[in-house]
């Protein structure tokens, strides 16, 4: 027998093979020059190379990449004691605060994300649209009629003023529009592979990045002081945190709020400035498309008061337009954490130390999951199966108890964007349409700039005739009524959206915890259908229906 037979029985013997290892690197630094110089590009040559698990080292920190449905599942569904969240991103610790979120133990943690929910919750969302519309109207007078613009740069100014008009409040939309967007800019930068491995180097854009933290920690308590001595308060996130207080009864300080309101913005806006410009761009990519989307659109978005949170939720066709830009172009390259012990994965052992990845954009090209799946195919989305069925395979906002909690509120806000936006103008693109491309050299997807993009104002004759959407077009979720029905709820997925109390609170109950309560007992027939706008409305796919 080989020595290469003993080594494997010896492992078996130990728990497990060793991941397939990729080949190269360099001493020490092991493969972070090819990973810095195209992320997303690296981690698909190394899941084709090696397939589901593939393993390589950086700065000697052995890192286990996870792709396809079965291997995400373990990286979504391990428990917080199986893979550590906040140990994997230390890098956001400079921009939170020490403290904050993935600096702060489990239940600290999570009491800090569920100080950020009513914000995003069914609610307030419905407050939302009006502010929405505002920025985008704002936005289209200093357009003027006609001319030509950098779309990603248009698109992360207008989402950086929704989020913040929607989620911060008055003071930072209108009385710190400038240095707000200066200061979110340095904060941003400090997202860079680098800071991954060495959050403190001092580098100018790691300085900058500890600036803007200062500067706006020092605002906040400036506007805490003058909210403190108001009468009458604002009902916003900001004065949420102000007034909220941990289970131990304490308040937070001026680092916590600080650090919880830029995540409240990552969460907002991160996501959303990439994926608005990529869904204008497929769409004038494929014009058939766009003509689709506008026929969809005439006949609910009549007025710009037309434009809510309920004939938001009337839109499938383009709703199955942006989960397509999502897959194409999912705004997180990577997700991490680190394995605090042993873990089996088929004949694999992913040992306590390792860094796991998962890599939305490499899952969701496989064939395996998708098909044809590098081609712009909103219908996948709309067949009686849809492909995006798989929450393992389809992962663009991550998955399980930590997927991005901003996720419901990045969809609505898109939406209310291009319900407006699509009535208003034609566009076309400045370049050809191959020049539009993904840029991997940030940690955040953008289409890559100069990403150029002309303008006219529409009017009357030009618009299209209104027809509506084919019934085929439409999930096909509606069945005559059942003998009896019941409700389950995945507690790993539920994040407290409200989504499904507000389509159907006889039924579903979530308190100011964000803790979900069902009645099954009785459920008449006159509910089935608010029962079933209920499950498809939650933005985490956390609700079945089992019929009988």
């Amino acid at each position: 027998m080989s020595a290469e037979h003993f080594s494997n029985v010896a492992q078996l013997h130990t728990g497990g093979f060793e991941p397939p290892e990729l080949k190269g690197g360099l001493p020490l630094l092991g493969q972070i020059i090819r990973f810095a110089k195209n992320p997303y590009q690296f981690m698909q040559d190394a899941a084709d190379e090696l397939g589901e698990i593939a393993q390589f080292k950086m700065f000697n920190q052995r890192i286990i990449l996870l792709t396809g449905s079965e291997a995400s599942r373990l990286f979504y569904r391990a428990s917080d004691e199986q893979l550590d969240q906040s140990a994997a991103y230390k890098l956001m610790t400079p921009i939170f605060g020490e403290g904050i979120i993935f600096d702060a133990p489990n239940e600290r943690k999570n009491q800090q994300l569920r100080m950020l929910m009513p914000a995003l919750r069914m609610e307030a969302m419905k407050l939302h649209a009006d502010k929405i519309m505002e920025e985008v109207e704002a936005m289209m007078e200093a357009w003027g009629n006609q001319g030509e613009i950098d779309l990603v740069a248009e698109m992360k100014q207008l989402t950086i003023n929704t989020a913040s008009h929607c989620l911060l409040g008055k003071e930072f939309r209108y009385e710190l529009t400038h240095e707000f967007a200066e200061i979110y800019h340095d904060l941003e930068r400090g997202v860079n592979p680098l800071a991954y491995h060495f959050p403190n180097l001092p580098i100018p854009a790691f300085r900058a990045r500890d600036k803007a933290r200062k500067r706006l920690q020092q605002l906040v308590g400036e506007i805490v002081k003058k909210r403190n001595s108001q009468k009458d308060k604002p009902s916003d996130m900001f004065q949420t945190l102000i007034d909220t207080r941990y289970e131990d009864g304490s308040q937070l300080t001026h680092n916590e709020i600080t650090g919880m309101l830029v995540g409240a913005i990552f969460a907002g806006h991160h996501t959303s400035s990439g994926t608005a410009a990529w869904v204008l761009l497929e769409l004038l990519k494929q014009p058939n498309l766009l003509k689709k989307v506008r026929e969809e659109f005439k006949p609910i978005f009549i007025q710009r008061e037309d434009i809510n949170f309920h004939s938001l939720k009337e839109i499938p066709f383009f709703e199955a337009v942006l989960k397509e830009v999502l897959r194409l172009h999912p705004p997180l390259i990577v997700l991490m954490r680190q394995v605090t012990e042993d873990i089996h994965f088929k004949q694999y052992t992913l040992k306590k130390g390792d860094m796991v990845w998962a890599s939305p954009p490499v899952t969701h090209r496989l064939a395996t999951h998708f098909k044809n799946p590098n081609a712009f195919d909103p219908y996948r989305f709309l067949k009686a199966d849809p492909e995006d069925r798989d929450l393992m395979a389809y992962q663009p906002f991550g998955g399980g108890k930590h997927k991005c909690s901003g996720n419901a509120f990045a969809m609505f806000q898109i939406k209310a964007i291009f319900a407006l936006l699509l009535q208003k103008y034609d566009f076309e693109l400045a370049d050809s349409p191959n020049n539009y491309v993904d840029d991997y050299g940030e940690m955040i997807v953008q289409p890559k700039s100069p990403c150029l993009v002309r303008y006219q104002r529409r009017n009357d004759a030009t618009a299209i005739q209104p027809i509506k959407v084919a019934a085929s077009a439409r999930p096909a979720d509606q069945a005559a009524a059942p003998a009896s029905v019941k409700v389950k709820v995945d507690t790993q997925l539920c994040q407290g959206h409200a989504m499904c109390m507000g389509e159907c609170p006889g039924v579903f109950n979530v308190d100011s915890h964000g803790e979900l309560t069902i009645q099954h007992d009785p459920i008449n027939s006159q509910q089935l259908d608010s029962l079933r706008a209920a499950i498809n409305a939650c933005p985490n796919q956390a609700l079945t229906l089992e019929e009988q």
